[in-house]
């Protein structure tokens, strides 16, 4: 298998890749999620007769507002899920919002004191101590804790649905599992396994919260990296043992031996690597565009018997993963899909460096909260890279690139100066340009417009339906 590479980050704008087969960013920067009307590999199989469901751990930007109920005959996106108990311990006890504003203006007033003296790291770390140890409220568990439900809840639900449909027909299951999802509460179990330790719902509470501090350096976060990693770890791992407890019910139903799985991710994280946290879009660095990809097909589908293929170090863009497992299921791509099958290729290029065209990542530079329509239309950041190099570029009035060999510097700690390799630089330069020409030429109308009319319609609608709604713009 090659090395699998998004086509943007975070979700919204990795998604439409996967989904839709076209870069993130090609109805325009102001339109995010999926088209209304707009081909994706779910309506390709269930124009092919198969039966389909999708099931989202309460991801707020894949969900119906976004188009990603289309082409699913059953969908959920489990935004009901109420397991917020315990609350974010920097905000202090929600239930009493009046003394919660007592408490931010007591507190601004004794950070300038400290800070005038010169005790203002002091001040900031005994606050914070107040707050998660004596101000926190009690928990007895994780799942009061957990922000999404856990991968079991939405196995199960899969499941249930999987009952539903008959024997021998052809099914199509997209599961969005946010175990791995900061902030990070596996189940003890799923810790003790990784790592032998135990963990109290509180530790782990303290451990998050201490992760999300915004006044500490990255020296000061290092402290705790690797409980945070231990935390991240045993979310992974859970997600792995759910995974497989679905394997083995398609087993047991006889199911499994003519079913293709694919099994990825739609970016990566960050843990202080380039001094940064979570996967906020400023950084094409590799720990957020790298995501494991893995394609079991049947044997007797394979072109050899059991082959295992292997990973190279050739990028396999996630534009190409629609198109590539319709391919293996012998259904015809829509002519939308930008994409294409490297079914073939994948065996080509195992254990080589073959030659291929590079990949592109593109996001809307520090577009946190899409919610927020302005947020959209910031810079442009795009990378391109092949096996060897990756150059990143910054869209803006001072044009900002940089240029990383990955076989020399795996880290990207080191840029290469502005006059190294100027061939592959000015290659890289051209197939930017001209990807952004033509998002710029090619941008079909009626999907924008429909997508616009959609969101102009669900403004509308909670404006005038639920104004004291709570605020859904948090970045998952």
């Amino acid at each position: 298998m090659a090395k699998a590479i998004v086509a943007g980050a975070p979700t919204y704008y990795s998604l439409p890749a996967i989904f839709a087969s076209r870069m993130p960013l090609a109805l325009g920067r102001d339109v995010i999620g999926l088209a209304a009307g707009e081909e994706t590999l779910a309506t390709a199989l269930r124009k092919a007769g198969y039966a389909t469901a999708g099931f989202s751990a309460a991801n707020p930007y894949i969900s119906a507002r976004f188009g990603f109920n289309q082409g699913f005959d059953e969908f959920r996106d489990f935004l009901d899920f109420d397991g917020r108990a315990g609350g974010k311990a920097e905000s202090g006890d929600e239930s009493q919002p009046q003394d919660g504003r007592h408490l931010e203006t007591l507190n601004g007033w004794l950070k300038q004191s400290a800070d005038r003296v010169g005790l203002g790291k002091l001040y900031d770390e005994l606050y914070f101590q107040y707050l998660v140890r004596v101000r926190a409220s009690p928990v007895s568990d994780m799942d009061a804790l957990r922000k999404y439900p856990s991968a079991e809840v939405v196995v199960e639900a899969a499941k249930s649905w999987l009952e539903t449909v008959e024997p021998g027909r052809p099914f199509f299951l997209w599961l969005h599992l946010m175990d791995p999802h900061a902030p990070y509460y596996p189940p003890p179990r799923a810790l003790q396994q990784l790592t032998g330790k135990e963990i109290s719902p509180a530790r782990a509470r303290y451990i998050n919260e201490f992760w999300n501090r915004s006044d500490l350096s990255a020296t000061g976060l290092r402290r705790k990296k690797k409980e945070i990693i231990d935390l991240y770890d045993a979310s992974i791992r859970w997600v792995d043992t759910q995974v497989d407890r679905l394997i083995e019910y398609l087993k047991g139903a006889q199911r499994w031996e003519n079913s293709v799985l694919a099994l990825t991710a739609d970016h990566g994280e960050e843990f202080l690597e380039h001094g940064r946290r979570y996967h906020v879009p400023v950084s094409m660095a590799e720990e957020i565009v790298h995501v494991p990809l893995l394609i079991r097909m049947p044997v007797q589908w394979a072109d050899a018997s059991g082959q295992r293929i292997e990973p190279s170090n050739t990028p396999f863009s996630l534009l190409h993963l629609a198109p590539t497992l319709l391919d293996i299921l012998e259904v015809a791509s829509p002519s939308s899909f930008r994409g294409e099958s490297l079914r073939r290729g994948l065996r080509e290029q195992s254990g080589s460096e073959g030659e291929a065209d590079p990949a592109l990542t593109e996001l809307a530079y520090d577009c946190t909260n899409p919610f927020r329509g302005e947020m959209r239309l910031s810079s442009r950041l795009v990378s391109v890279r092949d096996a060897k190099y990756k150059l990143v570029y910054r869209l803006e009035s001072d044009a900002i690139e940089q240029l990383y060999d990955l076989q020399a510097d795996p880290a990207e700690q080191r840029p290469l100066p502005s006059g190294a390799v100027p061939e592959i630089r000015q290659h890289f330069l051209k197939v930017a340009a001209a990807h952004i020409s033509k998002t710029i030429a090619d941008k079909p109308a009626v999907p924008r417009l429909q997508s616009r009319l959609r969101e102009l319609k669900l403004e509308l609608k909670s404006s005038n339906h639920t104004k004291s709604a709570p605020d859904e713009s948090r970045d998952p």
